[in-house]
This record gives structure tokens, C-alpha cells and sequence, in this order.
């Protein structure tokens, strides 16, 4: 007899570990690139790095066009993509650091948590970013395995340019940690070799959990600096370590897709490709300084969108995103409506038989209809912010994008070169993506319902830089 489980609101009747046929709900895997650009991938318009195995995925399935990272930054999209809602809803609207006292609260139910109550084995392997403590771990929010590292490869001591904790001004973090579970099996990580072994590791989760439904969060850490890669990827490009990586990670989604096939799974397998942001474009100084060209920023490459990594532009969250489920997903098609990465939350439920908890703000939408190819299927969202940090930076409706200028924050590059907008600009995003003209002039009748729609988010999700705090919002955890 199947018991059944409450969930904090959600009601979920566990599968057997050998669920099979029509049965077994759908593997699902996830490959989240880190930095990763827009156009960095060939099916979106990349010229420069070699991605065979995302663009033969694209051609399996559909290409995400309107394709929204929650946030410009790591942890705030992470946090996103793993509870279905806004990072500031959840506590964790920046970038979380070794010092950082703050994690993801026990409160949250994680994607991992829905789908483990389904009889689903779980992995997050590679980057975590969620917090570093023990309570904070994958491991304590519904992943039975773990294997990687809990913060950005570049969080080691020897960086010398370094964010210090209040009160603390000679700090400096400590060895780079590589954990297996909860527990550390190599300070300091050895960052040349682990792109590699965080594929293997993939690889082995496939293999041991074929006989049933299983979950791969899959985060590599290559295309983040340091851009360390093995020695087969080094130079393997024109255009320097960073797109080294990115060919590095299309490697890896190609071993993936190698052993999915391998083990007669691509017709029952979920396989979703995003970033969790925009490429990096501003240079540290001191990255090259310690890294050599493994932290050397090409600042002479050019994107298709404007800003990138820490920005509220377009190429700061929009990013390119692949979806094929073999004989579910219309292969070779594309999709332009507008999603965002907390949209797979509820999606993942959903296909695996799972409902999003009832006692809280889900902002994640179901977007089966849009991966299906269903007639007439569009976005579900009548708005999308973009926060950066706690300040609402612009808001987009259909082709209209809002932008509230220095307010929702811009990188140092940008705001030094005067890209960022004015207090307050209009874009259409149909004729202009790249948001070179400002129409608000021109259509104050768009600006006016816009606004409207920003005062929700500032009520409900909150704005620092109008100083509202929102009324749903969840607080993260804090540690030791």
C-alpha cells in the first residue's frame, strides 16, 4: 500500500524505486551553465565556439528564445530555478559568499524535495551556491547525492581583491572545498581536473539510477572564472579560456546525451539546457593577476545583447535555453514566448506527477503547453521583473520593457561607460532587443499600465530602491 505524504501543503503519493513503462514518470535532467551568454551557443546565433552537442539538442527539440535567468547573478537565479519564486520572495537576493552567515531556509521545499516524495534518486553535482554551512547543503533540501563545490570556483584565497565581511578586513577565505555529500574529500579542490569529474560523476548517477526515475541537477563550474578546463579543451578555440569552457560544457552535455542513449532513455528523459546569467564583461584585474589566462576576460568579443553578468539589460538575464524530451517536444522548433527559469519548478512538478506546495507564492508557471507545441500556448506571465539584488531594475509585459535606470543596479563597466539607462526608458524588445532607442515618449500609455504593473511587484516581492518591503516574502536561513 502507496503512503501517501504531506508536504508542507502538497500532497504527493511516492512511485517504487522500479517504476517502469507507462508507469515511470520521465527522467529529468538539467544542465545550468554559469556566465554562459546568449549568443555564446551556435543554435543562437554564436559564431566563435564550437557547441555541436547544445546545437544538436536544439535541433531535437525546441529553442527558448524569450529564455529569462531570474536574476543577473548566481545565487539570486539559483535560488529561483530550485523553489519556483523570486529570490528576494526567498531570502536570497545576492550573491552569497564564504563569510556569508545565510542559506537557503529548511522551509523551502526545493524541486529535489517535490520530486524525491515521487520516487525520484536526486544529484546536484557541481556548483551549489546556496550556502556553505552544513544545514544549508544540498543534501539537507532533497538531494540524495552531492558532489561538488558549495560556492564560485573563484572564492579561494588566492584572489587578492576581496568583498570583506563587515568588521573583518584582513579576511580571506578559505581553501576551496570539494564535498562529497556533506562531507569534504579534497581542500583544496583541485579546480584543472573537476569540469572532468564532474562529468564522470554525471555520468555514474545516469548509470546507477536507470532502473528509475531520477533528477540530475547538473552545474558546471568551467565557464565561471578561473576558466580551467583539461588539457584537451586548452586553446582549443580563437577566442581565449573562457570560450575553451564554454566548448568544455557542450563536451560534457554530449556525454550526457551519450549515455541517455546509451541506456535507451532519450524518449523518457527531460533534458533542459539554461544559464544562470550573462557572460562576465567587466575585467578584474586581479583575476589574470593570479589565473593568468584561465581569468583573463575577452573584452573584444561582441553580443548581440546589450550589458551582460550583474545587469538588468537583456544580456544580463536572457539567456539561451534548450528543451527535448524525445516524442513530447516538436523537434527542430522554437519558441518565443517569454519564460523564466522559476518556470521549470512547476513544470518538473508537473510532469513528474507532483503539485507545487498550496501555502505559499509559487511564481513559477507550467510551461508544458509552450515545450509541447500546443496551438496557442503563451507565456504565462502577464509581467516579469527583473530584480537585481532587492531593487526592481525594470519589468517587461509582451514586447514592452520598462527599465527604472541606475535603480535596479548596473555592472562598474557599465555604469563607467554610460550605458545605463535613464531614470526611467521604454523598450520594444520585438524591434530593438538589443535596447539601443528609448520610445517612452512615445507611448505613455504603455509606460503608464507598466508602472501599474511594477507597483504590484513593489507590494508583493518588494523594492529597495523605493524602500518597500513586500508583503510575501520568506526569509533565507542563518547559521553559525
Amino acid at each position: 500500500m502507496l503512503r501517501l505524504t504531506v508536504l508542507a501543503g502538497v500532497l504527493v503519493v511516492p512511485l517504487p524505486h522500479a517504476a517502469a513503462g507507462a508507469d515511470r514518470p520521465p527522467n529529468i535532467v538539467h544542465v545550468v551553465g554559469d556566465d554562459i551568454g546568449y549568443d555564446d551557443i551556435g543554435a543562437f546565433g554564436g559564431r566563435d565556439i564550437p557547441t555541436p552537442n547544445l546545437d544538436r539538442l536544439a535541433r531535437q527539440g525546441m529553442r527558448l528564445t524569450r529564455f529569462y535567468a531570474p536574476s543577473p547573478l548566481c545565487t539570486p537565479t539559483r535560488a529561483a530555478i530550485l523553489t519556483g519564486s523570486y529570490a528576494p520572495r526567498v531570502g536570497l537576493p545576492d550573491v552569497l559568499f564564504p563569510f556569508s552567515k545565510t542559506g537557503l531556509a529548511d522551509s523551502e521545499i526545493t524541486i529535489a524535495e517535490l520530486l524525491k516524495e515521487r520516487g525520484y534518486a536526486t544529484a546536484l553535482v557541481g556548483k551549489w551556491h546556496l550556502g556553505h554551512q552544513a544545514a544549508f547543503l544540498p543534501t539537507r533540501h532533497g538531494f540524495d547525492r552531492f558532489f561538488g563545490i558549495p560556492y564560485p570556483n573563484d572564492h579561494e584565497p588566492v584572489r587578492v581583491i576581496w568583498e570583506k565581511p563587515s568588521g573583518r578586513p584582513d579576511y580571506r577565505p578559505p581553501p576551496m572545498p570539494l564535498y562529497r555529500d556533506d562531507r569534504v574529500i579534497e581542500e583544496p579542490a583541485d579546480l584543472v581536473s573537476l569540469p572532468h569529474r564532474i562529468t564522470v560523476e554525471a555520468v555514474r548517477f545516469i548509470r546507477e539510477n536507470k532502473d528509475r526515475p531520477f533528477y540530475l541537477h547538473l552545474a558546471p563550474i568551467e565557464t565561471h572564472t578561473p576558466n580551467f578546463v583539461s588539457p584537451r579543451f586548452v586553446g582549443f578555440t580563437a577566442c581565449g579560456a573562457y570560450c575553451d569552457a564554454v566548448h568544455s560544457v557542450d563536451w560534457t552535455i554530449g556525454e550526457i546525451d551519450a549515455v541517455l542513449q546509451d541506456l535507451g532513455l532519450e524518449e523518457n528523459t527531460l533534458v533542459v539546457y539554461s544559464s544562470d546569467n550573462g557572460p562576465l564583461l567587466d575585467d578584474h584585474a586581479d583575476l589574470p593577476a593570479v589565473y593568468g589566462r584561465y581569468g583573463d576576460t575577452n573584452e573584444e568579443r561582441r553580443h548581440e545583447l546589450r550589458g551582460g553578468k550583474g545587469s538588468v539589460w537583456e544580456g544580463g538575464v536572457r539567456v539561451g535555453a534548450v528543451a527535448r524530451w524525445k516524442g513530447r517536444i516538436p523537434p527542430g522548433s522554437t519558441s518565443d514566448e517569454v519564460v523564466a527559469g522559476f518556470d521549470l519548478y512547476t513544470t518538473f512538478a508537473r510532469v513528474a506527477g507532483a503539485e507545487p506546495p498550496a501555502d505559499r507564492v509559487i511564481d513559477g508557471r507550467d510551461i508544458r503547453p509552450i515545450l509541447f507545441g500546443e496551438p496557442g500556448a503563451k507565456s504565462p506571465h502577464e509581467a516579469l521583473y527583473y530584480y537585481r539584488g532587492e531593487r526592481l531594475g525594470a519589468v517587461r509585459s509582451g514586447r514592452w520593457k520598462l527599465a527604472f535606470g541606475a535603480a535596479g543596479g548596473f555592472s562598474a563597466a557599465e555604469q563607467e561607460e554610460g550605458m545605463a539607462a535613464p531614470a526611467e526608458a521604454l523598450y520594444d524588445l520585438e524591434t530593438d532587443p538589443g535596447e539601443r532607442r528609448d520610445v517612452l515618449a512615445a507611448h505613455l500609455d504603455v509606460v503608464i499600465r507598466l508602472r501599474a504593473l511594477a507597483e504590484k511587484a513593489r507590494a508583493d516581492i518588494g523594492d529597495a530602491a523605493t524602500g518597500r518591503a513586500g508583503r510575501n516574502r520568506r526569509p533565507s536561513a542563518r547559521g553559525d
